[in-house]
């Protein structure tokens, strides 16, 4: 099989960095990260659409370390893929969602904004950083946090 690293592109797209800790702050979250990886469910299991797949992974992290305050772009699909249930923390741990498998739903959150999610793809405004977030799209606004494209 073939491998490549993990931050290299994804169908064209560069990496991008959602979540930075160095020193004291690494070392409170590590642990927290390791209980979230010991919690995750479909280890075994990887569906491109809806989930769950890695960035269903990446999204539950989120959920068990709020300190990561994950913002994930709206092309993410399957960050809305709950591990259990219909009702979670937003990914960034500062709001809440409800999903049905990952099909339809909505989030709101003070770090996400409001999205709306529709058979996987994300629809939604964030007040926080003045952006639209649209499916295939990503964010489409100014942040003086994010560049225009993120």
């Amino acid at each position: 099989a073939s491998r490549r690293a993990p931050d290299s592109r994804w169908f064209g797209a560069e990496p991008r960095l959602i979540a930075e800790f160095r020193g004291r702050e690494a070392a409170a979250a590590i642990p927290r990260l390791l209980d979230a990886i010991d919690q995750y469910h479909h280890d075994d299991e990887y569906t491109v659409w809806p989930g769950p797949n890695s960035n269903t992974f990446i999204a539950h992290l989120g959920r068990v370390a709020p300190e990561l305050r994950l913002d994930l772009p709206p092309t993410a699909v399957g960050k809305d893929f709950l591990q259990t249930g219909l009702w979670a923390k937003a990914p960034s741990g500062t709001g809440y969602q409800l999903s049905v498998r990952g099909l339809l739903g909505i989030l709101v959150a003070w770090e996400e904004g409001l999205e709306v999610n529709l058979l996987g793809l994300t629809y939604g405004i964030d007040l926080n950083d003045f952006s639209l977030k649209l499916p295939m799209v990503g964010r489409v606004g100014f942040s003086p946090k994010r560049s225009p494209k993120a």
